[in-house]
């Protein structure tokens, strides 16, 4: 597995699997030993996935060491602020079963979340934390946080994939050496994007599934991605990216479906800043 290395000299796995909406336990359980069992070491969860304890079970006993895997919380905006935000974590630890994370993220930068980085900041001095990040920031904020902060974040973790690229965050992020995440690389199915007929005919040129496309479009953009899959097969697909090379004229003809806007989460809506602002948890 290619590894990509933070500010901090922390080494972070390329490809990575998230277990968004994998709600019931046995199957959480039943993904994560499949998602290992095909090579994943990276692993995404969130406090408001309601799924860290199956995750943390299922790594316990999954026959792998703790120092080869890579496990990532997050904070959501009910326990924004210093002392809620220590709060958290403590409960992700216990839940994950580890006595520390290798990354944890501020998942919404709403309600104190400059707090909340402070005792992030803390934490990770204390080495409850090795890397430490943000989600879903626009690059206002993101710069803002850069500027102002101790540490600067080593994460940013957002929504990219072949319509939403993310070409400004991303050279935001490259000049203060701030490592790019995409969650939804596949952009939940929508914009019928493994029907795209620019991307199905660069996966027929190379013998590769559309998601293998994308995931290879990220891979040499020096992004992280984060895929999901239920079925063992299709996890196995989407980590096997590491055999072929899109050329720069297929890089082009991607970079040209951007929509340059969020298709699943735009937190500058008013009706999603409502939905989720911690005044509401």
């Amino acid at each position: 597995m290619k590894t990509k290395k933070l500010s901090n000299g922390v080494e972070i796995p390329m490809a990575g699997y998230g277990v968004y909406q994998i709600t019931d336990r046995d199957d959480c359980e039943r993904c994560i030993r499949d998602a290992v069992s095909v090579g994943y070491r990276l692993f995404d969860t969130a406090c408001v996935y309601g799924n860290e304890e199956a995750v943390g079970t299922a790594l316990k006993d999954c026959g792998v060491s703790r120092n080869e895997l890579f496990i990532t919380s997050k904070v959501w905006t009910k326990d924004v602020g210093y002392d809620a935000t220590r709060k958290a974590l403590e409960s992700s630890l216990e839940k994950l079963q580890t006595d520390y994370l290798d990354l944890y993220l501020i998942h919404e930068p709403m309600g104190d979340y400059y707090g909340s980085w402070r005792a992030m900041q803390e934490m990770y001095k204390e080495g409850m934390i090795r890397a430490i990040g943000v989600c879903n920031m626009w690059p206002d904020r993101m710069l803002d946080l850069i500027l102002n902060a101790d540490i600067k974040p080593h994460l940013h973790q957002i929504e990219t994939h072949p319509f939403d690229q993310q070409h400004k965050a991303n050279a935001l992020l490259r000049h203060y050496q701030v490592a790019h995440e995409a969650w939804a690389p596949f952009a939940e199915g929508r914009e019928n994007i493994f029907q795209n007929a620019v991307l199905v005919e660069i996966a027929h040129i190379h013998g590769k599934s559309v998601a293998q496309v994308i995931l290879r479009w990220l891979l040499q953009r020096d992004i992280v991605s984060l895929s999901k899959s239920v079925r063992k097969e299709r996890m196995q697909e989407n980590i096997d990216i590491f055999d072929f090379e899109l050329t720069d004229e297929e890089m082009l003809k991607i970079q040209l479906l951007d929509h340059d806007r969020p298709l699943i989460l735009n937190n500058r809506d008013l009706e999603v800043v409502e939905r989720i602002s911690p005044k509401r948890m």
